[in-house]
């Protein structure tokens, strides 16, 4: 949520930012009824002073054996205008809460300005795009000749986008997701966690979620519970509505977790295989940081993400996300994009983001400086480290051999238990 202190203070350079996301945005709704609740507020103090005076002078009245009646039937008069203009300013503050959560994070200053993913800069590339002198076959296709994969039995048991794992299939997913956190957790510092995959809407509004993303979400009927797109919502809440100390900071934490995602309007895209799932499985990075070290973090868990993918082989490349293709809580955001040969390109793996003071302030999340002892907001990032599905078709995909076979990457081995499919 954008600080209102700095919409009221630069209102001219907070709508310049946010129509370099999108040239529709203003928060001139927001200053309007701050301005209408300012206002209410400034007269409702001035009536409380007024019957503060005026209680003084009735027990003073009172003292002097003199009636009181008339200035109390004024007093209670007082009291009824100010209950009337302290229900009008709760109705603005809601719509002015109301208003701040469904706007988006303004981006930082060196996030280039674009209308979508085709204007994402690259920024570094990694490896060389796998060729063959053999047609290359997508994952889904190897995955069903080696039984690694039912696409039909998912769809029976559930729906559309959702897939069963078979044999070695499983087996794989499930090596991926203890290498990811063995590497994060042992080599990189992070704090493994394992949190609740059902999280509360106090939760999802912490992250942003809700209420702009409403429609994304699968929830529980008759219960204010939501089952989590990403480990992000739940391990950035664990300290929701806390004052950590300076000393706590950074905190890394990470955390495997299935997702669960509608993907509403994504109806005809990436509808074969693993790439775009209603249920799907992922490991998380978190950082809460001081306002002074996200930056240096944010690059530093990027290379965290980056890490694994180096590790295991697979070609990818560093995008910059532009304005317009730019999460609504992010105020900047790198994309890992893994090379997937049934594309024929590079697919997003990661979105390694900082958030500033945006997720903090939704979810109450702060902390107190050793320097001035003042308690301020501190900065979340969040990364996939790595979307395991996706990983799990990039290797099937990269690594095949001529006679079909799957070569296992070396560094997944001792959790295969084998090395070849």
């Amino acid at each position: 949520m954008l600080d209102i202190k700095v919409i009221r203070e630069n209102p001219e350079k907070v709508n310049e930012l946010l129509k370099r996301r999108n040239p529709e945005l203003s928060i001139d709704s927001v200053l309007e009824i701050d301005d209408k609740r300012r206002k209410i507020q400034f007269q409702a103090d001035e009536l409380r002073q007024k019957r503060k005076n005026m209680s003084n002078e009735i027990g003073m009245m009172k003292k002097a054996g003199q009636n009181t009646d008339e200035i109390q039937a004024e007093v209670k008069l007082l009291g009824d205008e100010i209950k009337e203009l302290e229900e009008k300013q709760t109705e603005l503050d809601a719509k002015q809460k109301e208003l701040l959560l469904n706007i988006p994070n303004t981006p930082a200053e060196d996030v280039p300005t674009g209308e979508d993913d085709s204007h994402n800069p690259v920024l570094k590339v990694w490896g060389e795009p796998t060729k063959a002198d053999f047609e290359l076959k997508p994952h889904w296709d190897l995955a069903t000749e080696h039984n690694l994969l039912d696409f039909e039995r998912g769809v029976k048991l559930a729906h559309t986008r959702f897939t069963l794992y078979r044999g070695k299939g499983s087996r794989l997913e499930r090596a991926i997701i203890n290498f990811f956190l063995d590497v994060h957790t042992q080599e990189h510092g992070y704090e493994e966690i394992f949190p609740p995959v059902l999280v509360n809407s106090n939760a999802m509004t912490g992250t942003g979620q809700l209420p702009k993303f409403k429609e994304d979400m699968f929830k529980c009927v008759d219960e204010d519970l939501y089952l989590i797109p990403t480990a992000e919502v739940p391990v950035t809440n664990i300290y929701n509505g806390e004052i950590l100390s300076e000393d706590d900071l950074p905190k890394y934490m990470t955390a495997y977790t299935p997702c669960f995602r509608r993907e509403a309007g994504s109806a005809g895209k990436d509808t074969r295989g693993l790439i775009r799932q209603h249920q799907f499985n992922k490991v998380e990075l978190v950082k809460l940081t001081t306002p002074e070290t996200s930056i240096e973090e944010h690059e530093k868990l990027t290379r965290n993400a980056e890490r694994v993918l180096e590790l295991l082989g697979l070609p990818y490349r560093r995008v910059i996300l532009c304005t317009g293709d730019l999460g609504f809580s992010a105020r900047k955001c790198y994309d890992l994009e893994v090379w997937m040969p049934s594309y024929n390109n590079y697919k997003e793996i990661s979105s390694c983001s900082n958030f500033g003071d945006f997720q903090a302030r939704r979810a109450n999340i702060k902390y107190r400086s050793k320097t001035t002892g003042k308690v301020e907001y501190v900065h979340t990032l969040n990364g996939s480290g790595l979307a395991v599905g996706r990983t799990w078709a990039a290797i099937v995909e990269n690594f095949q051999t001529k006679d079909g076979h799957i070569i296992i990457p070396e560094v997944l081995r001792k959790y295969t238990g084998f090395d070849i499919i």
